[in-house]
Protein backbone atom coordinates (compact mmCIF):
# COMPACT_ATOMS: atom_id res chain seq x y z
CA UNK A 1 0.00 0.00 0.00
CA UNK A 2 1.55 3.16 -0.86
CA UNK A 3 0.17 6.90 0.11
CA UNK A 4 1.42 10.01 -0.11
CA UNK A 5 1.59 12.51 2.62
CA UNK A 6 3.38 16.19 3.30
CA UNK A 7 6.09 16.32 5.53
CA UNK A 8 5.92 18.59 9.07
CA UNK A 9 6.79 21.41 6.82
CA UNK A 10 4.06 21.16 4.31
CA UNK A 11 6.32 22.46 1.09
CA UNK A 12 7.37 18.74 -0.08
CA UNK A 13 5.26 15.64 -0.57
CA UNK A 14 6.71 11.76 0.99
CA UNK A 15 5.64 9.01 -0.58
CA UNK A 16 4.87 6.20 1.89
CA UNK A 17 4.77 2.72 1.74
CA UNK A 18 3.29 0.12 3.90
CA UNK A 19 4.37 -3.06 4.06
CA UNK A 20 5.09 -5.96 6.19
CA UNK A 21 8.98 -6.61 6.52
CA UNK A 22 11.39 -4.17 4.89
CA UNK A 23 14.83 -5.14 3.57
CA UNK A 24 17.68 -2.29 3.50
CA UNK A 25 20.58 -3.89 1.58
CA UNK A 26 20.53 -5.76 -1.87
CA UNK A 27 23.65 -7.50 -1.30
CA UNK A 28 23.88 -10.93 -0.37
CA UNK A 29 22.51 -10.64 3.25
CA UNK A 30 19.32 -8.77 2.02
CA UNK A 31 19.12 -11.31 -0.85
CA UNK A 32 19.28 -14.00 1.37
CA UNK A 33 16.75 -13.09 3.79
CA UNK A 34 14.17 -12.17 0.84
CA UNK A 35 15.18 -15.47 -0.67
CA UNK A 36 14.06 -16.94 2.15
CA UNK A 37 11.11 -14.74 3.19
CA UNK A 38 9.97 -16.23 -0.20
CA UNK A 39 10.65 -19.64 -0.20
CA UNK A 40 8.25 -18.66 2.64
CA UNK A 41 5.23 -17.48 0.85
CA UNK A 42 6.12 -13.96 1.97
CA UNK A 43 6.95 -10.91 -0.23
CA UNK A 44 9.24 -8.42 1.42
CA UNK A 45 10.19 -5.09 0.33
CA UNK A 46 13.49 -4.85 -0.54
CA UNK A 47 15.68 -1.14 -1.11
CA UNK A 48 18.89 -0.63 -2.42
CA UNK A 49 21.17 2.50 -1.95
CA UNK A 50 22.77 1.97 -5.23
CA UNK A 51 21.11 1.59 -8.53
CA UNK A 52 22.30 -1.79 -8.50
CA UNK A 53 21.83 -5.01 -6.67
CA UNK A 54 25.38 -5.93 -5.29
CA UNK A 55 26.94 -2.80 -5.98
CA UNK A 56 29.64 -3.21 -3.21
CA UNK A 57 30.87 -6.51 -5.46
CA UNK A 58 30.70 -4.82 -8.38
CA UNK A 59 32.94 -1.82 -7.38
CA UNK A 60 35.63 -4.28 -5.61
CA UNK A 61 38.77 -5.01 -7.69
CA UNK A 62 38.43 -6.72 -10.49
CA UNK A 63 41.01 -9.45 -9.37
CA UNK A 64 39.06 -10.28 -6.23
CA UNK A 65 38.08 -14.14 -5.78
CA UNK A 66 36.55 -15.34 -2.65
CA UNK A 67 38.65 -17.06 -0.58
CA UNK A 68 35.86 -19.41 0.82
CA UNK A 69 35.15 -22.50 -1.35
CA UNK A 70 31.81 -22.33 -3.37
CA UNK A 71 30.32 -25.18 -1.91
CA UNK A 72 30.22 -23.02 1.58
CA UNK A 73 29.46 -19.17 0.01
CA UNK A 74 26.27 -20.41 -1.55
CA UNK A 75 22.70 -18.55 -0.48
CA UNK A 76 20.14 -20.33 1.01
CA UNK A 77 18.44 -22.95 -1.72
CA UNK A 78 20.40 -22.27 -4.93
CA UNK A 79 23.75 -23.52 -5.23
CA UNK A 80 26.76 -22.06 -7.28
CA UNK A 81 26.73 -23.33 -11.27
CA UNK A 82 28.57 -26.43 -11.36
CA UNK A 83 31.14 -24.87 -13.93
CA UNK A 84 31.96 -22.04 -11.49
CA UNK A 85 35.34 -22.66 -10.12
CA UNK A 86 36.44 -23.66 -6.44
CA UNK A 87 37.17 -19.87 -5.51
CA UNK A 88 34.43 -18.16 -7.30
CA UNK A 89 35.52 -14.56 -8.93
CA UNK A 90 34.12 -11.49 -8.66
CA UNK A 91 32.27 -10.78 -11.41
CA UNK A 92 31.21 -14.75 -11.09
CA UNK A 93 29.85 -13.52 -8.10
CA UNK A 94 27.57 -10.74 -8.89
CA UNK A 95 25.89 -12.80 -11.91
CA UNK A 96 24.90 -15.10 -9.13
CA UNK A 97 23.86 -12.35 -6.96
CA UNK A 98 21.29 -11.45 -9.80
CA UNK A 99 20.26 -14.70 -10.58
CA UNK A 100 19.33 -15.55 -7.24
CA UNK A 101 16.95 -12.45 -6.97
CA UNK A 102 15.21 -13.12 -10.45
CA UNK A 103 14.85 -17.02 -9.52
CA UNK A 104 13.02 -15.52 -6.48
CA UNK A 105 11.40 -12.57 -8.24
CA UNK A 106 13.22 -10.30 -5.84
CA UNK A 107 13.22 -6.67 -7.45
CA UNK A 108 14.58 -3.93 -5.22
CA UNK A 109 13.85 -0.14 -5.22
CA UNK A 110 16.58 1.62 -6.60
CA UNK A 111 18.52 4.55 -5.60
CA UNK A 112 16.82 4.17 -1.92
CA UNK A 113 19.19 5.29 0.57
CA UNK A 114 18.01 4.96 4.13
CA UNK A 115 18.96 7.64 6.18
CA UNK A 116 16.66 7.07 9.67
CA UNK A 117 14.72 4.26 11.06
CA UNK A 118 12.52 5.30 13.71
CA UNK A 119 9.84 3.15 15.87
CA UNK A 120 6.12 4.15 15.16
CA UNK A 121 3.22 2.52 16.09
CA UNK A 122 4.38 -0.61 17.52
CA UNK A 123 6.55 -1.51 14.39
CA UNK A 124 9.11 1.15 12.26
CA UNK A 125 9.53 4.02 9.90
CA UNK A 126 12.22 3.76 7.57
CA UNK A 127 13.35 7.72 5.72
CA UNK A 128 15.44 7.76 2.58
CA UNK A 129 17.33 10.33 1.03
CA UNK A 130 15.15 10.26 -1.98
CA UNK A 131 12.13 11.26 0.13
CA UNK A 132 10.74 7.97 0.47
CA UNK A 133 9.18 6.47 3.30
CA UNK A 134 8.58 3.08 4.24
CA UNK A 135 6.06 1.76 7.30
CA UNK A 136 6.78 -1.87 8.44
CA UNK A 137 6.20 -4.71 11.11
CA UNK A 138 9.97 -5.63 10.71
CA UNK A 139 13.28 -4.38 9.07
CA UNK A 140 15.78 -6.59 8.15
CA UNK A 141 18.95 -4.12 8.07
CA UNK A 142 21.49 -5.61 5.80
CA UNK A 143 23.62 -2.73 4.82
CA UNK A 144 26.62 -4.89 5.35
CA UNK A 145 30.23 -4.34 7.42
CA UNK A 146 31.98 -1.92 4.60
CA UNK A 147 29.41 1.03 4.44
CA UNK A 148 31.88 3.73 4.63
CA UNK A 149 35.89 3.31 4.09
CA UNK A 150 37.68 4.24 7.08
CA UNK A 151 40.91 6.48 6.17
CA UNK A 152 43.54 7.68 8.52
CA UNK A 153 45.47 10.65 8.44
CA UNK A 154 49.29 11.92 9.13
CA UNK A 155 51.65 14.01 9.72
CA UNK A 156 52.58 16.11 6.74
CA UNK A 157 50.09 14.04 4.44
CA UNK A 158 48.78 17.48 2.95
CA UNK A 159 52.20 18.49 1.52
CA UNK A 160 52.44 14.75 -0.06
CA UNK A 161 53.02 15.29 -3.73
CA UNK A 162 51.45 12.21 -4.70
CA UNK A 163 48.03 10.58 -4.67
CA UNK A 164 46.14 9.20 -2.15
CA UNK A 165 43.21 6.85 -2.27
CA UNK A 166 41.15 4.24 -0.40
CA UNK A 167 41.38 0.79 -1.53
CA UNK A 168 37.86 0.83 -2.23
CA UNK A 169 38.87 3.06 -5.16
CA UNK A 170 41.01 0.46 -6.77
CA UNK A 171 39.88 -1.36 -9.87
CA UNK A 172 43.52 -2.65 -11.46
CA UNK A 173 46.96 -2.17 -11.58
CA UNK A 174 46.48 -0.30 -15.40
CA UNK A 175 46.79 3.37 -13.76
CA UNK A 176 49.55 2.96 -11.66
CA UNK A 177 52.02 1.35 -14.38
CA UNK A 178 55.90 3.11 -14.17
CA UNK A 179 54.60 3.94 -10.73
CA UNK A 180 56.12 3.55 -6.87
CA UNK A 181 53.39 1.98 -4.97
CA UNK A 182 52.89 1.74 -1.21
CA UNK A 183 50.19 -0.27 0.15
CA UNK A 184 49.08 0.75 3.81
CA UNK A 185 47.70 -2.23 5.59
CA UNK A 186 48.17 -6.12 5.31
CA UNK A 187 44.66 -7.27 5.34
CA UNK A 188 43.41 -9.35 2.98
CA UNK A 189 42.41 -6.82 0.69
CA UNK A 190 45.99 -5.03 1.14
CA UNK A 191 47.76 -8.15 0.26
CA UNK A 192 45.35 -8.80 -2.90
CA UNK A 193 46.09 -5.66 -3.87
CA UNK A 194 49.75 -5.47 -3.42
CA UNK A 195 50.27 -8.95 -5.72
CA UNK A 196 47.83 -7.58 -8.30
CA UNK A 197 50.21 -4.49 -8.21
CA UNK A 198 53.50 -6.63 -8.51
CA UNK A 199 52.05 -9.17 -10.90
CA UNK A 200 51.27 -6.52 -13.73
CA UNK A 201 54.78 -5.02 -13.01
CA UNK A 202 53.93 -2.06 -11.06
CA UNK A 203 56.94 -1.50 -7.90
CA UNK A 204 54.99 -2.62 -5.19
CA UNK A 205 55.76 -1.95 -1.06
CA UNK A 206 53.31 -2.59 1.92
CA UNK A 207 53.35 -1.32 5.13
CA UNK A 208 52.76 -3.68 7.65
CA UNK A 209 52.34 -2.16 10.89
CA UNK A 210 51.31 -5.23 13.72
CA UNK A 211 52.37 -8.53 13.77
CA UNK A 212 50.14 -11.18 11.34
CA UNK A 213 48.52 -14.36 11.06
CA UNK A 214 48.81 -15.81 7.58
CA UNK A 215 47.46 -18.68 6.39
CA UNK A 216 47.57 -20.08 3.01
CA UNK A 217 44.62 -20.75 0.91
CA UNK A 218 45.07 -24.22 0.43
CA UNK A 219 47.37 -26.55 2.13
CA UNK A 220 48.36 -29.44 0.02
CA UNK A 221 45.27 -29.33 -1.96
CA UNK A 222 42.39 -28.91 1.13
CA UNK A 223 40.95 -25.51 1.58
CA UNK A 224 41.94 -23.62 5.21
CA UNK A 225 38.43 -22.60 5.18
CA UNK A 226 37.43 -26.35 5.72
CA UNK A 227 40.27 -27.09 8.40
CA UNK A 228 39.16 -23.84 10.20
CA UNK A 229 35.46 -25.02 10.38
CA UNK A 230 36.93 -28.26 11.31
CA UNK A 231 39.13 -26.45 14.37
CA UNK A 232 36.12 -24.45 15.38
CA UNK A 233 34.54 -27.82 16.51
CA UNK A 234 37.14 -28.60 19.15
CA UNK A 235 37.55 -27.66 22.35
CA UNK A 236 38.72 -24.05 22.43
CA UNK A 237 42.09 -24.73 23.81
CA UNK A 238 43.05 -27.95 21.49
CA UNK A 239 41.32 -25.94 18.36
CA UNK A 240 43.68 -22.76 18.88
CA UNK A 241 46.66 -25.02 19.69
CA UNK A 242 46.02 -26.80 16.43
CA UNK A 243 45.71 -23.67 14.24
CA UNK A 244 48.89 -22.03 15.73
CA UNK A 245 51.01 -25.39 15.11
CA UNK A 246 49.77 -25.39 11.14
CA UNK A 247 49.95 -21.77 10.98
CA UNK A 248 53.66 -22.33 11.97
CA UNK A 249 54.62 -25.19 9.93
CA UNK A 250 53.21 -23.66 6.54
CA UNK A 251 54.02 -20.32 6.56
CA UNK A 252 56.85 -19.75 9.06
CA UNK A 253 58.89 -17.64 10.49
CA UNK A 254 58.55 -14.16 8.54
CA UNK A 255 60.57 -11.84 10.62
CA UNK A 256 63.45 -11.68 8.28
CA UNK A 257 61.35 -10.27 5.68
CA UNK A 258 59.32 -7.48 7.94
CA UNK A 259 56.47 -9.44 9.16
CA UNK A 260 56.02 -10.61 12.75
CA UNK A 261 53.74 -13.48 13.42
CA UNK A 262 50.92 -12.87 16.35
CA UNK A 263 51.37 -14.53 19.50
CA UNK A 264 47.43 -15.45 19.11
CA UNK A 265 46.10 -18.43 17.08
CA UNK A 266 44.09 -17.58 13.83
CA UNK A 267 41.31 -19.11 15.11
CA UNK A 268 41.24 -16.57 18.40
CA UNK A 269 42.05 -13.96 16.17
CA UNK A 270 39.05 -14.77 14.13
CA UNK A 271 36.45 -14.90 17.04
CA UNK A 272 37.59 -12.95 19.90
CA UNK A 273 38.71 -9.69 17.76
CA UNK A 274 36.45 -10.51 14.75
CA UNK A 275 39.60 -9.92 12.18
CA UNK A 276 39.91 -12.63 9.63
CA UNK A 277 43.48 -13.61 9.18
CA UNK A 278 45.19 -13.01 5.68
CA UNK A 279 44.49 -15.64 3.00
CA UNK A 280 47.48 -16.29 0.89
CA UNK A 281 47.07 -16.34 -2.63
CA UNK A 282 50.71 -15.44 -3.62
CA UNK A 283 51.49 -12.39 -1.91
CA UNK A 284 54.31 -14.57 0.44
CA UNK A 285 56.18 -15.91 -2.45
CA UNK A 286 56.31 -12.23 -4.47
CA UNK A 287 57.56 -10.85 -0.51
CA UNK A 288 60.35 -13.27 -0.33
CA UNK A 289 61.66 -12.77 -4.06
CA UNK A 290 61.60 -9.65 -3.53
CA UNK A 291 59.50 -8.27 -5.76
CA UNK A 292 56.98 -6.53 -2.96
CA UNK A 293 59.05 -4.89 -0.60
CA UNK A 294 57.23 -4.69 2.99
CA UNK A 295 58.04 -1.61 5.57
CA UNK A 296 57.23 -0.96 8.75
CA UNK A 297 53.80 1.55 9.90
CA UNK A 298 53.98 5.26 8.86
CA UNK A 299 55.40 7.99 11.11
CA UNK A 300 54.64 10.47 8.89
CA UNK A 301 54.66 11.89 5.14
CA UNK A 302 56.91 13.95 3.29
CA UNK A 303 56.44 15.69 -0.12
CA UNK A 304 58.38 12.76 -1.72
CA UNK A 305 56.71 9.87 0.13
CA UNK A 306 57.31 8.40 3.22
CA UNK A 307 59.14 7.76 6.94
CA UNK A 308 58.29 5.09 8.29
CA UNK A 309 58.59 4.37 12.56
CA UNK A 310 61.79 2.82 11.81
CA UNK A 311 63.05 5.94 10.70
CA UNK A 312 63.84 4.85 7.10
CA UNK A 313 62.58 6.69 4.45
CA UNK A 314 61.29 5.70 0.61
CA UNK A 315 59.29 7.85 -2.16
CA UNK A 316 55.94 7.01 -3.30
CA UNK A 317 54.41 8.26 -6.48
CA UNK A 318 50.97 6.78 -4.85
CA UNK A 319 49.57 5.79 -1.33
CA UNK A 320 46.50 3.17 -1.33
CA UNK A 321 44.94 2.73 2.03
CA UNK A 322 43.74 -0.77 2.62
CA UNK A 323 42.55 0.30 6.19
CA UNK A 324 38.92 -0.71 6.26
CA UNK A 325 35.63 0.19 6.97
CA UNK A 326 33.19 1.13 9.19
CA UNK A 327 29.55 -0.30 9.56
CA UNK A 328 27.98 2.64 10.72
CA UNK A 329 25.01 1.05 12.07
CA UNK A 330 24.07 3.14 14.85
CA UNK A 331 23.47 6.41 12.37
CA UNK A 332 20.01 4.38 11.33
CA UNK A 333 19.22 4.90 14.71
CA UNK A 334 18.57 8.26 15.76
CA UNK A 335 16.31 7.80 18.54
CA UNK A 336 17.13 4.01 19.49
CA UNK A 337 20.61 2.79 21.04
CA UNK A 338 22.18 -0.16 18.68
CA UNK A 339 24.35 -2.46 20.92
CA UNK A 340 27.83 -2.58 18.64
CA UNK A 341 30.91 -5.17 19.60
CA UNK A 342 34.32 -3.43 19.69
CA UNK A 343 34.44 -3.50 15.71
CA UNK A 344 31.33 -1.51 15.69
CA UNK A 345 28.94 -4.33 14.55
CA UNK A 346 25.65 -5.32 16.31
CA UNK A 347 25.63 -7.05 18.83
CA UNK A 348 23.13 -9.34 17.75
CA UNK A 349 21.30 -10.82 15.31
CA UNK A 350 18.19 -10.22 16.87
CA UNK A 351 17.22 -7.33 17.92
CA UNK A 352 16.11 -7.16 21.56
CA UNK A 353 14.23 -5.07 24.12
CA UNK A 354 13.43 -1.38 22.21
CA UNK A 355 14.75 -3.19 18.78
CA UNK A 356 12.38 -5.78 18.59
CA UNK A 357 11.34 -6.37 15.11
CA UNK A 358 14.82 -5.24 13.77
CA UNK A 359 16.99 -7.80 12.65
CA UNK A 360 20.62 -7.63 11.59
CA UNK A 361 22.29 -9.72 9.12
CA UNK A 362 25.85 -10.00 7.34
CA UNK A 363 27.47 -8.29 10.02
CA UNK A 364 29.14 -11.38 12.37
CA UNK A 365 32.42 -11.78 11.09
CA UNK A 366 33.41 -13.73 13.85
CA UNK A 367 32.74 -16.84 12.13
CA UNK A 368 34.76 -19.72 11.05
CA UNK A 369 34.39 -20.53 7.40
CA UNK A 370 33.66 -16.76 5.59
CA UNK A 371 30.98 -14.30 6.03
CA UNK A 372 29.25 -15.69 3.12
CA UNK A 373 28.55 -18.68 4.99
CA UNK A 374 27.72 -16.66 8.31
CA UNK A 375 24.75 -14.48 6.08
CA UNK A 376 23.02 -17.80 4.79
CA UNK A 377 22.79 -19.58 8.29
CA UNK A 378 21.76 -15.88 9.87
CA UNK A 379 19.04 -15.50 6.34
CA UNK A 380 17.30 -18.75 7.65
CA UNK A 381 17.19 -17.77 11.18
CA UNK A 382 15.72 -14.47 10.70
CA UNK A 383 13.12 -15.66 7.74
CA UNK A 384 11.79 -18.91 10.32
CA UNK A 385 12.14 -15.50 13.38
CA UNK A 386 9.75 -13.01 10.99
CA UNK A 387 7.37 -16.02 9.39
CA UNK A 388 7.17 -18.06 12.17
CA UNK A 389 6.53 -22.05 12.21
CA UNK A 390 3.02 -21.20 11.18
CA UNK A 391 4.43 -20.33 7.18
CA UNK A 392 2.87 -23.24 5.07
CA UNK A 393 6.14 -22.85 2.79
CA UNK A 394 9.27 -24.53 4.16
CA UNK A 395 12.28 -21.95 4.79
CA UNK A 396 15.65 -22.79 2.82
CA UNK A 397 18.38 -24.39 4.30
CA UNK A 398 22.21 -23.24 3.68
CA UNK A 399 23.00 -25.00 0.50
CA UNK A 400 26.41 -28.11 1.50
CA UNK A 401 27.59 -26.90 4.81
Amino acid sequence: MTAVSATQSGTMPTERTNTDTLIIGAGPAGLAVAGCLVQCGLKPLVIEAAQHLAASWRAHYERLHLHTVKTHSALPGVPFPAHYPRYVPRQGLVDYLAAYADQHAIVPLLGQQAVAITPVNGGWLTTTAAGRSFVSRTVVVATGANRRPRLPTYEGQALFAGRILHSADYRNAAPFKAQRMLVVGMGNTGAEIALDLAEQGVQAAISVRSPMNIVHRDVLGRPTQLTSIALSRLPTAWGDAIARFFRNLTVGNLSRWGIQTSEVSPLRQLRDLGKTPVIDVGTLARIKRGEIKVHPGIARFTREGVKFVDGSEAPFDAVIFATGYEAMVQTLFPHTTVPVDRNGMPASVVGQGELAGVYFVGFDIRQPGGLLRAIAAQAVQVAQEIGSAALAGPVGKPVQR
